[in-house]
C-alpha cells in the first residue's frame, strides 16, 4: 500500500510540475504573458465585428501573421487569418480559445512548430511532436471529430538552414501521425521550397531570410487551395 501511494504522489507531482512548468514559460516582466498585446487586438476586432461562425481559419506563428494579403490568395473563400507573432505550438495551446476555439471555424490550418525548435537547442524533434498532438487533440475535443485539419509543414529557410535536420525529423513524426487521423492532412511546403540539389530557394524570402516574400507564399497557394473546403 506504500508503494502504490508513493507512486499515486509521485505521478501528481510530475503532472502539477509539468503544468506548472508551462505556466512558467508564459511568464515573464512581472506575469506579462508573451503575445497578449497581439491577442489583445484580436479580441478587439472580435468585439467590433465578430467573423461568422464556419469560416476557414489559419492559425499559428508568424508565417501566417506576416501574410496579411492571404485573402488574395484564396478569392471567394471566408478566411480568418490568426497567426501572431513568433509563437511556438505551446502559446497556440494556451491561447486555443482565443485563436481557434471561440471561431467555430469549418476548416483550420496550423502552421506552427518551427519557432518552438528555434527557441532552444533542447527541444528536439519528439517534444515538438508532443505539443502538437495536444494541439490536435483539443481541438478534437471541443470541435469534433469531422472538423478537417491540415498541418503546414514546417518550411526551409535561408536563416535557419543549421535547423533542417530537425525540421525534416519532426515533419516526418507529424506527417506519419497525421497520415493515421481521419479529416486530417499533412502539407508538405518543405519540399516545394527546395531546389533539384536539396537547397532551399533565396529568392523566396524577405531580407531576413527567414519570412516568405509574394514568390514564396505563391508557392504555399498551390498546395493549400486545392484543400480548401468548398461548402
Amino acid at each position: 500500500m506504500v508503494g502504490i501511494k508513493y507512486y499515486t504522489m509521485k505521478k501528481y507531482l510530475v503532472i502539477f510540475l509539468l503544468f506548472f512548468g508551462m505556466l512558467s514559460s508564459h511568464a515573464q516582466n512581472n506575469n506579462a504573458i508573451p503575445f497578449q498585446e497581439e491577442i489583445d487586438v484580436f479580441i478587439k476586432k472580435d468585439s467590433i465585428h465578430m467573423p461568422a461562425a464556419n469560416c476557414i481559419l489559419f492559425v499559428g506563428s508568424s508565417s501566417f501573421n506576416y501574410w496579411k494579403d492571404i485573402s488574395n490568395y484564396f478569392p471567394g473563400y471566408p478566411i480568418i487569418n490568426r497567426g501572431f507573432g513568433g509563437s511556438s505550438l505551446t502559446d497556440v495551446i494556451y491561447f486555443n480559445q482565443e485563436t481557434i476555439l471561440k471561431y467555430k471555424p469549418k476548416q483550420i490550418y496550423i502552421y506552427c512548430g518551427e519557432n518552438d525548435i528555434a527557441a532552444s537547442d533542447t527541444v528536439i524533434p519528439q517534444i515538438v511532436f508532443a505539443r502538437f498532438k495536444t494541439l490536435y487533440k483539443i481541438i478534437r475535443t471541443h470541435l469534433g471529430n469531422k472538423i478537417p485539419i491540415m498541418y503546414v509543414s514546417i518550411k526551409p529557410s535561408v536563416a535557419r538552414w543549421s535547423m533542417e535536420d530537425k525540421f525534416v525529423a519532426t515533419n516526418a513524426l507529424i506527417r506519419n501521425y497525421i497520415n493515421k487521423q481521419k479529416y486530417a492532412q499533412f502539407l508538405d511546403v518543405h519540399a516545394a521550397m527546395l531546389d533539384t540539389n536539396g537547397m532551399v530557394f533565396k529568392d523566396i524570402f524577405i531580407a531576413d531570410k527567414l519570412h516568405m516574400n509574394a514568390k514564396g507564399y505563391a508557392i504555399w497557394q498551390k498546395i493549400i487551395a486545392p484543400t480548401l473546403v468548398k461548402e
